[in-house]
C-alpha cells in the first residue's frame, strides 16, 4: 500500500477539523500545541507521529489515515538551537495510573479529565478493558470508566499487565473482589531490585494472602470485616501507600496508616476518593486516617493535577539550552526543593504568583528560565521523601550539572542501576564518573556533541539523553523510545513548540 504524503494527511486533517466546526486555534488548544503548528500540519509542512495521528483520530472520532504500526520508533534531534516561548505541563502520569486503578472501587461512572495519553496509561486501560471495564475516550484526553458488576479477572490481558509496574496497584482495589485470582508479575523500568514485599506487608494488615505461582501472584481475598486497624508502613513508598489507601477505602471501619507517603500522586488519589465519599484525614502528611465505604456508587469527574516530573523535564530543556522559556502550570508544592537547588547553582528563574489547578486543590505557578552561568553546588544532590527533592527529578540534575562549572556529586540511594544509565551522557560529551551503583560525579561545563544512542531501559535517564541532545550541535539520534512514551505524552512535539527540532522516524 502506498504511504500517504504529508500534504494528503494535511488535507484529511483540515477536512476533519472543518466537519467538527473547529478553528485551528480550537484544535491547537485541545492538543496543547500552537495554532501555527496546526497550520503547518494542514499544509503538509510538518510530519505527524503515529502517536499524534492516534490522538487526532480520538478527538475527531474518525480515521485520519491508515498506516501500519512499526516495531520501533526513534527520534532525530537537530541540537544547538536556543528555545523560546511557553509550554504547559501535562497531567501527572503517576496520578493517572493510580486513579485508573482506584476507579474499580466505584460502581458508578468515573470520568478522568485531561488524562495523559501515555503508554503506561494505555497498558492499564488495556488491562481494565480485558476484565470487562468499559473505557471510552470521549475526546483526545477525557476517559470515561464504567465497571461491570462482576469483573472477569480470568480474562486479564497478561501481556499488557507485564509491561507495566503499575499492575501491582490492582491488589488494593481488588482486595475482596473475588475469593481467589491470579495477577501477573509487574514489569516496567529496569531499575534494579525493587521488592514488592512492602506492598504485601501493607495488604496483609487487611487479611490479604499473596503467594507466588509460575509468573503470577496468587491472591486469596480476606473475609469482609468492619474492623478498625492501625499500622506503620515499613517503606514510605508512593505505590505502597496508594495500595494501602485503596484497600482501606472500600472496607468498613477506620484505618490509620503511619509513615505514609504524602507525595503528589498520593494526594491526587486521596482527593478522588474523597469525591467518592471516603473520609480521609491527614492528606499531605505521613499519617492518614481513612474511614471506608463498602458500597460506593458515584457519578464523578476528576482532573488529575499537573506532573512535577514533566515540569522538571521542561525546565531542564530551558536550562541546558541556556534559553528563556516559560513552563506554565508547575505544581510548586512539589518543586520547591528542586527550584531552590537550581537557584543555589546560579540558575536565574522567574516564578509567577500562585493559582489553583483544575482539581481545586493543587497550587500552580509559571516558571521562566533565564540564560545563566551555573556552578556546581557545595553539597551533593540527593533525593528525599516529599517534601524533599523528588527521586524521579534527581536524574535531570545530571544534565544540568553538565552545564555547571565544577564537580557535582549526585547520589541516587533508591535505585541500584539508574546512576549507571546516566553514564550514557558521556556519549554526548559529558564527563560523568561512576563511583558506585548509586553515586556519580559530573564534571562541567560540557561541550555537548551529537551522537546516536539507544534508549536505556529506564524512563528518566532516557529523557535526560533527549534533553542533552537539544544542546548538542549537530544531529543526534535516540533509538527505540518506547520507554519515553511510557511516561511522556508527545514530549518531542511539545519541545518543538518552543523551538526544538525533533522528529520521529522508523527504520
Amino acid at each position: 500500500m502506498t504511504q500517504p504524503t504529508a500534504e494528503n494527511v494535511g488535507l484529511l486533517l483540515r477536512d476533519a477539523r472543518s466537519e467538527k466546526g473547529w478553528t485551528q486555534g480550537q484544535l491547537a488548544s485541545e492538543l496543547g500545541t500552537s495554532q501555527s503548528a496546526i497550520a503547518r500540519m494542514e499544509q503538509g509542512k510538518q510530519n505527524l507521529s503515529l502517536r499524534m495521528i492516534e490522538r487526532l483520530e480520538a478527538i475527531f472520532g474518525r480515521s485520519i489515515v491508515k498506516v501500519g504500526k512499526p516495531q520501533m520508533t526513534h527520534l532525530r534531534v537537530e541540537g544547538g538551537h536556543t528555545l523560546s516561548g511557553e509550554v504547559d505541563v501535562n497531567s501527572s502520569k503517576n496520578a493517572g495510573v493510580a486513579l485508573l486503578c482506584a476507579s474499580l472501587i466505584n460502581r458508578g461512572t468515573t470520568t478522568l479529565r485531561r488524562l495523559a495519553r501515555i503508554e503506561e496509561v494505555n497498558r492499564i486501560v488495556e488491562v481494565l478493558t480485558s476484565i470487562g471495564v468499559e473505557c471510552t475516550w470521549l475526546n483526545g484526553s477525557d476517559l470515561r470508566i464504567r465497571r461491570p458488576e462482576v469483573l472477569d479477572l480470568e480474562s486479564m490481558d497478561v501481556e499488557a499487565a507485564r509491561r507495566t509496574r503499575s499492575v501491582i496497584m490492582l491488589l488494593g482495589p481488588l482486595l475482596d473482589e473475588t475469593d481467589e485470582y491470579l495477577l501477573p508479575y509487574a514489569g516496567g523500568c529496569d531499575l534494579g531490585t525493587r521488592t514488592v514485599e512492602p506492598h504485601m506487608q501493607a495488604l496483609r494488615q487487611f487479611g490479604l494472602t499473596v503467594g507466588a505461582k509460575s509468573g503470577f501472584y496468587s491472591v486469596v481475598a480476606p473475609p469482609a470485616d468492619g474492623d478498625d486497624r492501625s499500622f506503620v508502613l515499613s517503606e514510605r513508598g508512593d505505590t505502597v501507600t496508594e495500595n494501602a489507601i485503596m484497600a482501606a477505602a472500600h472496607r468498613e471501619g477506620t484505618t490509620v496508616i503511619r509513615n505514609a507517603s504524602p507525595n503528589y500522586m498520593v494526594q491526587d488519589l486521596c482527593f478522588y476518593l474523597q469525591g467518592l465519599g471516603v473520609t480521609i484525614e491527614g492528606v499531605g502528611t505521613t499519617t492518614l486516617k481513612i474511614t471506608g465505604r463498602s458500597a460506593i456508587d458515584v457519578e464523578i469527574e476528576y482532573f488529575p493535577s499537573e506532573d512535577p516530573i514533566e515540569a522538571m523535564s521542561l525546565i531542564t530543556a530551558g536550562i541546558v539550552t541556556n534559553s528563556e522559556v516559560t513552563i506554565r502550570r508547575v505544581p510548586i508544592e512539589f518543586m520547591e526543593i528542586e527550584l531552590a537547588t537550581l537557584e543555589q547553582m546560579g540558575q536565574k528563574l522567574e516564578i509567577s504568583g500562585e493559582y489553583m489547578a483544575r482539581n481545586g486543590r493543587t497550587r500552580l505557578v509559571d516558571v521562566t528560565t533565564k540564560p545563566s552561568e551555573l556552578h556546581a553546588p557545595q553539597d551533593k544532590i540527593h533525593p528525599m521523601p516529599f517534601p524533599g527533592l523528588n527521586i524521579d527529578n534527581l536524574p535531570f540534575f545530571a544534565v544540568i550539572a553538565g552545564n555547571a562549572e565544577g564537580q557535582t556529586m549526585i547520589h541516587d540511594w533508591v535505585y541500584e542501576n539508574r546512576a549507571i544509565y546516566l553514564t550514557e551522557l558521556n556519549k554526548l560529551g559529558a564527563q560523568v564518573q561512576l563511583l558506585d551503583p548509586h553515586r556519580i560525579y559530573v564534571n562541567g561545563p560540557t561541550k555537548w556533541r551529537a551522537a546516536e544512542i539507544g534508549c536505556p531501559p529506564a524512563l528518566r535517564p532516557a529523557a535526560c539523553l533527549l534533553l542533552a541532545m537539544l544542546a548538542a550541535r549537530g544531529t543526534s539520534e535516540l533509538r527505540n523510545i518506547y520507554v519515553i512514551e511510557r511516561g511522556y505524552e508527545d514530549l518531542a512535539e511539545r519541545l518543538n513548540t518552543i523551538g526544538a527540532k525533533v522528529e520521529y522516524f522508523q527504520d
